[in-house]
């Protein structure tokens, strides 16, 4: 009889799978052959994993290797210390990787600070020169139609920006919000003297502007010239503006201007931070002795204006000697600063990133090519040391790594050795092993009694229901009956007693 351990069928042995513990290849790659007198190199269902379909495992790889080439950062790089013992001029190349690396943090903190910037913004202060001029067209006594007949004269206004390094040159009228030209009311009239311009959502922007108007003489004209502000700008209270020493700002530099005031003459509550003891300059102008810091954005809505118009007196000349004659006027605006759009396309640059991206993934391949080297290396070099033994620490391994990898129960290695059988455990586990089967049988042959008791029980049944139909056999009936009793009350009882003894003795009482 063959012995074996309770649990696993006679015949079956562990294949030998997994991925050798020696470098990737021949001669150490690839399923080795079958031991001889193995007939089934199979295992049973439950000391396995089921094997997963070759498309499952193509897919499988493939996301590992992406998960892995997102995974990849800064320490795959680096060389492993036991590689830079062995090559001394590797050093050279942890030098470059550290350089890289502080190069890295510097760049990325300008980029953070970059980004900081634009969310500012970036204005430069610039000279727009205005250039305004005029025309005169005297009336002709032989002109047909009615234009020639009558004497007018035409202004212009223009402009351009001085010392633009912009290739692409801003119109004149994107530097206003309107323009408006008063001429003499005298001359023409209430309902006639203006002429306006505002800027709207379909404005197109022009270079500059031109009116025309009938007339033979001087006129006196004034030009109304407001600036598009960008961010919008306020006129401050003269009182505020006094205390502040500030005329025009936006409201984000006017309410740093009031907090540094604050700071400055220690305005703030020493017990509550959030209130403002007001001196008798705030007082004038906010109107209370104390208030919280959060009104203040509320309360300067009263006293911020919108900013002056630029006022340009001009006469209107019809004197022929006066025509060649241009005005000329410079004018503070601010415009974005030019190195934004720099700023900016230097954060949406991407054309050295994929090249960057490139050699990533090669000094990543260069790495781990090295680490594999190294690693057949150390296999060369413990094999050459000691064979034998390498070659049993490498059997171990590989019964181990198996082990993990199908989830077998116990350890096969050592069952398929006949010393495993004769160990103190052994007899024991015959022992059970055989009481279980006699357990087994028995339990089948007492199966087997009740259900002939059961079916003798149901014909007999049958027969009684049959006799008792006939009323003259009442009488051989009831002596039949108690007869019968006596006989199967023994039976019967041993049967109801089986589930309360142990099974061995249940055979003997029936």
């Amino acid at each position: 009889m063959e012995r074996k351990r309770p649990g696993m069928p006679s015949g079956a042995r562990m294949p030998h799978q997994g991925a050798p513990m020696g470098p990737p290849g021949p001669p150490y790659g690839g399923n080795p052959a079958v031991r001889p007198a193995l007939t089934n190199p199979t295992m049973e269902a439950n000391r396995k994993r089921p094997a997963p379909s070759q498309q499952q495992m193509q897919q499988q790889a493939v996301q590992n290797r992406n998960r892995n080439t997102k995974r990849r950062k800064m320490a795959d790089k680096i060389l492993p210390q036991r590689i830079r013992e062995l090559v001394p001029e590797s050093q050279a190349y942890m030098d470059l990787l550290a350089f890289e690396r502080k190069l890295d943090q510097t760049i990325m903190r300008k980029r953070v600070d970059i980004q900081e910037a634009l969310k500012r913004p970036m204005k430069q202060k610039r000279k727009l020169r205005l250039y305004i001029s005029n025309t005169f067209n005297p009336a002709k006594a032989d002109a047909d139609d009615s234009d020639g007949s009558i004497a007018s004269w035409e202004l212009r206004v223009e402009g351009k920006l001085l010392d633009d390094p912009a290739k692409v040159k801003r119109k004149f009228s994107s530097f206003f919000k309107s323009l408006v030209i008063e001429l003499d009311k005298d001359l023409y009239g209430p309902d006639n003297h203006l002429v306006e311009w505002h800027r709207t959502p379909t404005t197109q922007e022009t270079d500059g502007f031109q009116v025309k108007r009938p007339g033979d003489v001087n006129v006196r004209c004034t030009l109304l010239l407001m600036l598009d502000y960008q961010p919008p700008q306020f006129k401050l209270d003269p009182r505020l503006a006094r205390l502040l020493g500030i005329h025009t700002q936006t409201r984000s530099c006017i309410i740093q201007a009031l907090w540094q005031y604050i700071k400055t003459n220690k305005l703030q509550d020493s017990h509550d931070k959030e209130y403002i003891n007001c001196d008798k300059y705030f007082q004038q102008i906010f109107d209370c002795p104390r208030l919280k810091f959060s009104e203040i954005p509320q309360r300067l809505t009263n006293l911020l204006l919108p900013p002056d118009p630029i006022v340009i007196n001009h006469i209107i000349s019809v004197d022929p000697n006066d025509q060649k004659k241009t005005a000329c006027y410079d004018i503070d605006v601010e415009v974005e600063d030019p190195l934004k759009a720099q700023m900016s396309n230097f954060l949406l640059s991407t054309a050295n990133q994929q090249e960057i991206a490139s050699l990533d993934n090669k000094i990543h391949e260069t790495i781990e090519s090295i680490n594999q080297l190294k690693i057949q290396r150390d296999f060369m070099l413990s094999f050459s040391r000691d064979p034998k033994g390498y070659i049993q620490d490498w059997l171990k391994s590989q019964s181990r790594d198996l082990k993990l990898m199908t989830d077998v129960v116990g350890n096969p290695e050592e069952e398929r050795r006949a010393e495993f059988y004769h160990q103190p455990w052994s007899q024991e586990a015959v022992s059970r092993y055989f009481y279980c089967k006699v357990r087994e049988e028995i339990q089948y042959f007492i199966g087997c009694i009740r259900s002939i008791f059961s079916t003798e029980i149901s014909q007999f049944n049958k027969w009684t229901y049959n006799i008792l139909l006939d009323e003259s056999n009442q009488y051989l009936v009831r002596e039949s009956v108690s007869y019968l009793n006596q006989i199967f009350t023994l039976p019967l009882a041993a049967t109801q007693a089986q589930s309360m003894i142990d099974p061995p003795l249940c055979l003997t009482v029936v």
